[in-house]
């Protein structure tokens, strides 16, 4: 069982507040942490692997990592951290990169096995492609067999391909060492594959903390479609505004008035929501 009970003043664009998170999470869930920008999500991540500062308790099976202003040193905390950027030891060769986090030839093996990257154990990261570094990244966070393993949008950078089969690779990962997983991620396809339990933050506060599915399907009353996207561009045609929006690896042009854009600024995340009157799937092909 991990407890988070954790405050933190922040200092953002939008001016100060304060982060307040209090969450209980067991074994092996698998946890997707979703909100706008400067929400708090990355520090959230931060503070658990003791790269930044908080008041509060943090709780990892029954030993305290955070109480009283004494905290576990990030070396002592059993935390497993992939971002953005695979930021791998460019002299050293993909089986290297593993072995200097643990020398467990056997586990690094595995690993690498299991992330089809066994063929390229002897290859420099000079040489891989995007995907290929985050799956090397993948497998050094997870080989100390961490109690949580901590995942800040490291595949936003990759095309949809590569990255629907990486997302399979962090299920089964995931699930083959029981660790409890935490993703920051925007993506709702990407959330809802993965997660079980989905947590929404907004100015620094935990506003939705429920199953993955009553998040994002929002099934409630008049069963709304409801997605997060940035607002690309605002073009005015007669007396409409069409917006145009990045939902995803997909381009979205929506209808408004000249009152609803008003309030929107091109390059600011967005949530675009339509009532699911008729909705239709048809084959790619078609």
């Amino acid at each position: 069982m991990i407890h988070i009970n954790i405050s933190k003043a922040l200092h953002g664009v939008k001016g100060s507040m304060k982060l307040e998170v209090n969450l209980n999470i067991k074994q092996g869930e698998f946890i997707a942490l979703t909100g706008v920008s400067g929400s708090g999500k990355t520090t959230l991540l931060r503070i658990l692997a003791g790269l930044e500062e908080a008041d509060g308790q943090i709780e990892v099976n029954n030993i305290f990592w955070l109480k009283n202003n004494k905290s576990l040193k990030p070396q002592k905390r059993s935390i497993g951290f992939m971002h953005q950027e695979s930021a791998l030891f460019l002299n050293m060769s993909v089986l290297q990169n593993l072995l200097f986090v643990q020398k467990d030839l056997e586990l690094a093996l595995r690993l690498l096995s299991l992330t089809g990257l066994n063929e390229l154990k002897d290859r420099y990261p000079k040489t891989l492609s995007g995907g290929q570094k985050q799956r090397v990244s993948l497998c050094r966070a997870m080989m100390k067999r961490p109690a949580i393993l901590l995942l800040d949008e490291p595949l936003s950078a990759l095309d949809a391909k590569m990255r629907g089969e990486l997302q399979l690779q962090i299920l089964s990962l995931h699930k083959e060492f029981n660790t409890t997983t935490i993703l920051v991620s925007h993506d709702p396809s990407e959330i809802y594959k993965l997660s079980t339990r989905t947590v929404v933050l907004e100015n620094a506060k935990v506003i939705k903390d429920a199953n993955t599915k009553e998040v994002l399907l929002k099934s409630q009353g008049s069963q709304k479609f409801s997605f997060e996207g940035e607002l690309l561009e605002l073009q005015e045609v007669d007396v409409v505004i069409i917006a145009i929006v990045a939902i995803g690896q997909q381009i979205v042009e929506v209808v408004l008035s000249k009152k609803e854009a008003q309030e929107l600024q091109v390059g600011k995340r967005v949530i675009l929501s339509t009532k699911a009157f008729a909705p239709t799937i048809l084959h790619p092909s078609l």
